[in-house]
């Protein structure tokens, strides 16, 4: 990542944020806020709602807005089909790789192919990105049967050095105790979606409890919906602190101690989403935040967890090994 372009130099020239550093159980630390790339430039094909979405602002546009705004960290994911851009726009801003924290993903569909087509994809993942390494790789969803050895093959990428910590994406206490039966090293992180509407305590404390950091996405929209920012309770805490609601549940998140990594297109939105650092949510505040999750939206977890599990894979028709009992909250 170097050798600006100049336009892309231009947008992006900032100063980076200043953030509060997660001390990860490897020794790593990752920044406390990063920036999501999902729909970045690309609605990937088998996204929901993919054939009405709007066309994406280009994503060198956005990337350079997010490093214009001070964002240092970028979630990535093979699944996201962006790869490629998303490099050319962190090598045309001429920031240092040493700067950055580079996450990614690797999908369904190279985890049930099996243990080379994941090592290939990191590969390109890392090609594509221009990184030469990775700060975290993640197994993006737990598939069936096929997870386990998929992960082996992140363990053998951290000691080959093209990768610094290991991490999972939508893990269920009963996926990690899949890699703890193979004797393997526990992930650093667990990406899950995580706000005040869908906050599963048990899951949460059971990966605490390890050492395991948190990542949450979706932080302020509840299943990709904007019920979470409309909420009268998070409305009313915004009015009181003079914030946005995306603020208030972005601090609660952070205040929490979980990775927080929003998404958007806008470059104001992206400021106003980073501003979280000089204040904070009282004991009042937290506490009416913390019972919000109702039994609806976590049955709606385990269907939206049961059927991603298997997506893009021969699996998706015939749902087999898929859990029928996982800890839901």
């Amino acid at each position: 990542i170097s050798e600006p372009s100049s336009d892309t130099s231009k947008r992006a020239a900032s100063m980076a944020l200043k953030v509060p550093m997660l001390k990860l159980a490897d020794g790593q630390s990752m920044p406390s806020l990063g920036f999501g790339c999902y729909k970045v430039g690309v609605v990937p094909g088998s996204a929901a709602g993919a054939a009405d979405a709007p066309k994406p602002v280009p994503a060198k546009e956005v990337i350079a807005d997010a490093l214009g705004a001070g964002y240092r960290c970028f979630d990535c994911a093979q699944f996201y089909e962006n790869e490629d851009v998303i490099g050319e726009a962190l090598k045309a801003s001429g920031i240092p790789r040493s700067e950055m924290y580079i996450i990614s993903k690797v999908w369904t569909s190279n985890i049930f192919d099996g243990p080379e087509a994941v090592r290939e994809q990191c590969k390109k993942t890392v090609k594509d990105l221009g990184c030469d390494y990775l700060d975290l790789y993640m197994i993006h969803w737990p598939v069936p049967g096929k997870h386990v050895e998929a992960y082996k093959v992140l363990a053998a990428l951290q000691s080959e050095g093209l990768i610094r910590s290991i991490g999972v994406s939508n893990y269920t206490v009963e996926d990690l105790a899949e890699l703890q039966a193979a004797g393997l090293p526990l992930p650093t992180v667990n990406q899950i979606e995580i706000n005040p509407f869908l906050y599963r305590k048990k899951t949460i404390a059971h990966f605490e409890g390890l050492g395991i950091r948190l990542q949450a996405y979706r932080a302020m929209c509840n299943f990709g919906k904007t019920a979470s920012l409309e909420s009268e309770v998070v409305g009313g805490i915004a009015s009181k602190h003079g914030r946005s609601a995306s603020q208030i549940l972005g601090r609660w998140c952070i205040q929490k101690g979980f990775q927080h990594i929003p998404k958007s297109e806008k470059r104001s939105r992206m400021e106003e989403n980073a501003k979280l650092f000089d204040f904070e949510l009282d004991a009042e505040d937290m506490d009416k935040l913390e019972n919000l999750t109702t039994e609806k939206a976590l049955e709606t977890f385990k269907s939206t967890y049961q059927k991603c599990v298997v997506r893009d894979t021969p699996l998706e028709a015939s749902k087999e090994g898929v859990k029928t009992e996982i800890t839901i909250d």
